[in-house]
């Protein structure tokens, strides 16, 4: 089958051989005749097999045949939906006369208002920024017939699905649906039939498993080698090359540490403006920059058709983004290779990723253990008949090191001269008949004292008397001045 065998318009005709779109994908056959007769399609198909074209043919004839139906596309991501705007336009709309306004974050409010009051009857954007523009009652759907939700599993993944149904209590209830996915899990069952009528299930391919023209290979790495590897395979790798990271920061950091060794990268994930992401984009389709390292904000909304490889430097926080991410490469019939670095630590989710690939799939449970090389490890037992004596000699100590509890209590032992006796301590601190201390007579040795007043003064006993009595003379007078506040009293306390 072909374009020019469709029931649809002659304008539309004109258009696709115009965008040279020569023969339709599987799901674009399956999908385009169905829709054209108005029904309600649930479509899933893996990454890269045109689902775009599949939704937006039917839409644009169905917008010729009616000048007052709008359309209303929803995305998961800034990308994807200028990705969608991007196929929109290359079937020559404005020759058609169809207007359109992409609705998206990052970009200026003002235009996107300016665009809209210009009757525009295709929306394509995401669903926090149509929301916006629903809240400032800006943008009327009520006119909408044709609905789509494109890649609907990662919408739902983000945490969108109130956004979606606020959206959806904006539309009419006799429109069109069109559902499409790249997987099936329950929570798109339960909306499909909440907000579909009696949609035709159209599959094309494996839900689960990645397009047969990629090959996937995997790499057991060290976590601190990893670089030194990515590396050497960019290196025996020739064309462009897509390298998924887990974080932002992560992305920025190798970005960094690639333009210091000499190759052409750039980074694409969530802190960048849109203008920015656009930028990083057109250079790697221009070929200015050989290397993409993203996050998974970009695993499904990147359309390049030069991506050759993809290297998962990092492992997916879910299993279902491995399938998306390799899904970059291969597109379009043609072949691509995927490389995954494993580390220790990524056995638990790697099983996962082979479970969701093949439900066959068993992970290794025999009683031994194995490192992460598929190396067999032998368990570590306890060996009975191994004696302790063994383990007495290794912690002997040699003859040189010998210590004998007896020689350290000779060690500390005080010799003769430094021994002390406790009774003539008493001695020194016993009373004599004064009542006064033995310790106020000891005198104080010339040349040991900071005081000042005994630099250079006489040591006699008079003289020390002298200063004694003066001193406390001073200090019963100095106390004797003193004043009680009036309303002072002695408190008696109770023992």
């Amino acid at each position: 089958m072909n374009f020019s065998d469709l029931p649809i318009e002659n304008k539309l005709k004109n258009s696709i051989k115009y965008a040279d779109f020569k023969s339709p994908t599987p799901i674009q056959s399956k999908s385009i005749p169905v829709s054209l007769t108005g029904k309600d399609i649930l479509g899933t198909a893996q990454t890269g097999t045109g689902k775009t074209l599949a939704f937006t043919i039917p839409m644009i004839n169905k917008l010729i045949l009616d000048k007052n139906a709008m359309a209303l596309i929803v995305c998961p991501t800034r990308e994807l939906a200028s990705q969608v705007m991007g196929t929109v336009l290359k079937l020559n709309v404005r020759e058609i006369g169809i207007g359109n306004a992409l609705l998206i974050g990052g970009e200026s409010m003002q235009k996107q208002l300016k665009k809209l009051k210009k009757r525009a009857r295709i929306i394509v954007g995401t669903p926090g920024r149509i929301n916006d523009h629903l809240k400032r009652q800006s943008l009327n759907l009520s006119t909408v017939s044709y609905l789509v939700l494109d890649e609907t599993d990662r919408m739902l993944d983000m945490g969108f699905t109130p956004q979606i149904e606020l959206i959806l209590k904006f539309i009419p209830k006799n429109h069109q649906t069109l559902l499409f996915s790249a997987t099936l899990p329950n929570n798109i069952l339960r909306i499909s039939e909440k907000y579909l009528n009696n949609p035709e299930r159209i599959a094309v391919g494996s839900l689960s498993s990645p397009i047969e023209k990629i090959k996937q290979e995997t790499f057991q790495v060290n976590q601190d080698k990893k670089y030194h590897e990515l590396i050497n395979q960019l290196v025996e790798r020739s064309g462009s090359i897509l390298v998924f990271v887990k974080t932002k920061h992560g992305a920025d950091k190798i970005v960094k540490r690639l333009k210091y060794d000499g190759h052409s990268a750039d980074a694409i994930h969530g802190n960048l403006r849109q203008s920015k992401r656009e930028r990083v984009i057109t250079g790697f389709r221009n070929g200015k920059s050989r290397i993409l390292v993203a996050t998974d904000v970009a695993a499904r909304g990147l359309d390049i058709p030069l991506i050759q490889h993809v290297i998962n430097y990092d492992l997916p926080q879910v299993p279902e983004d491995y399938i998306h991410r390799i899904g970059r490469t291969g597109r379009a019939g043609k072949e691509g290779s995927a490389l995954t670095f494993l580390t220790s630590s990524d056995r638990s989710m790697w099983n996962s990723i082979s479970r969701l690939i093949d439900p066959n799939f068993k992970p290794h449970k025999d009683g031994q253990k194995r490192n992460f090389k598929g190396k067999k490890r032998p368990n570590a037992s306890f060996n009975k008949n191994k004696k302790f004596r063994d383990k007495k000699k290794f912690f002997k100590k040699d003859d040189t090191r010998k210590s004998n509890f007896k020689d350290k209590k000779k060690f500390f032992k005080k010799d003769d001269a430094k021994k002390s006796n406790f009774k003539d301590k008493k001695k020194f601190f016993e009373k004599n008949d004064s009542g006064k201390s033995n310790f106020r007579n000891k005198k104080k040795p010339f040349g040991y004292t900071n005081n000042p007043k005994y630099f250079n003064k006489p040591t006699d006993d008079t003289t020390l008397e002298a200063e004694k009595k003066s001193s406390s003379f001073k200090n019963k007078r100095k106390f004797k001045n003193r004043k009680r506040p009036k309303n002072f009293s002695f408190k008696k306390h109770r023992i």
